[in-house]
């Protein structure tokens, strides 16, 4: 008993140490979002402000216009998580709930498309979208997620294929159409699959500073916005760009406060069944 207990109390203060280093960047970052610049670069540095100074919070959205970039990368990313849920949810669950000749195969080949390097696809997509007209407009960031993410019609099938057959087999006999199988009996039973896909889509667009800097011309964005920042000034103004930092940050801190259980749980029950 003296021998768990002793593990039990290193083990809490391990936790601890790993979370005190782990939040330490996010208390600078906070920390320095209220100082003035002439305390940013006083030697020795202070870990908090003298007089804090939140006009930095009203100089962000004032001087740097924050609403707009943060209107599009909500936009962008929003879009971007609806259109991987839909077209993944619907190619996973015919991957995992029919057979047909040839279907392990094809599996094979949309996974294959994870080996391809972005850079490689840059180019044919931007001549692509070019010729359409897209470029400098959200359509480019956008319309691809309609069209599936292999990364998540793999997580997805694997929850699909978990599932009982009897509720569907059940359905069919009611009348059910395949449709409703999906739509009604499927994605209500995966909520955990679901909430993990759109965190990782929601975060992974979120930050995707290369795929806006190529398209986005005169929209700018949260990613665009803080590289910007940095890149237009001899001295970047760090406490600004710590503000614009933190509260870019919160969408998706607060994305994963609000979905955390649903997201462990599709982690873990994803790998249950192939």
């Amino acid at each position: 008993m003296k021998k768990a207990r002793v593990f039990t109390v290193l083990g809490v203060i391990v936790l601890a140490l790993i979370t005190v280093v782990m939040l330490f960047p996010i208390f600078v970052l906070l920390s320095t979002s209220l100082k003035t610049m002439t305390e940013i670069f006083r030697y020795p540095p202070s870990f908090f402000p003298e007089n804090p100074q939140f006009i930095n919070y009203a100089d962000v959205f004032g001087k740097l216009n924050f609403l707009l970039p943060l209107r599009n990368s909500l936009i962008v990313s929003v879009s971007i998580v609806v259109g991987t849920l839909l077209s993944s949810s619907l190619v996973a669950f015919g991957f995992s709930r029919y057979y047909a000749p040839g279907k392990n195969i094809l599996f094979t080949v949309v996974l294959l498309t994870l080996m391809l390097p972005f850079p490689s696809l840059m180019i044919p997509q931007f001549v692509m979208f070019t010729g359409m007209g897209w470029v400098n407009s959200l359509l480019p960031l956008i319309v691809p997620a309609f069209f599936g993410s292999a990364y998540m019609i793999f997580l997805l099938r694997q929850f699909f294929g978990s599932l009982n057959n009897s509720l569907f087999e059940s359905a069919r006999i009611d009348g059910c159409g395949e449709f409703r199988a999906y739509w009604n009996i499927a994605l209500p039973l995966s909520g955990p699959a679901l909430a993990t896909v759109a965190i990782f889509s929601f975060i992974w667009s979120w930050d995707d500073l290369l795929t806006q800097v190529i398209y986005l011309n005169t929209i700018p964005t949260l990613p665009i916005l803080l590289s910007g920042l940095r890149a237009a000034h001899t001295i970047p103004p760090w406490n600004m760009m710590m503000v614009a930092a933190l509260l870019t940050s919160l969408p998706c801190i607060l994305l994963f406060l609000f979905c955390q259980r649903y997201f462990v749980e599709g982690i873990v029950t994803t790998g249950l069944k192939g």
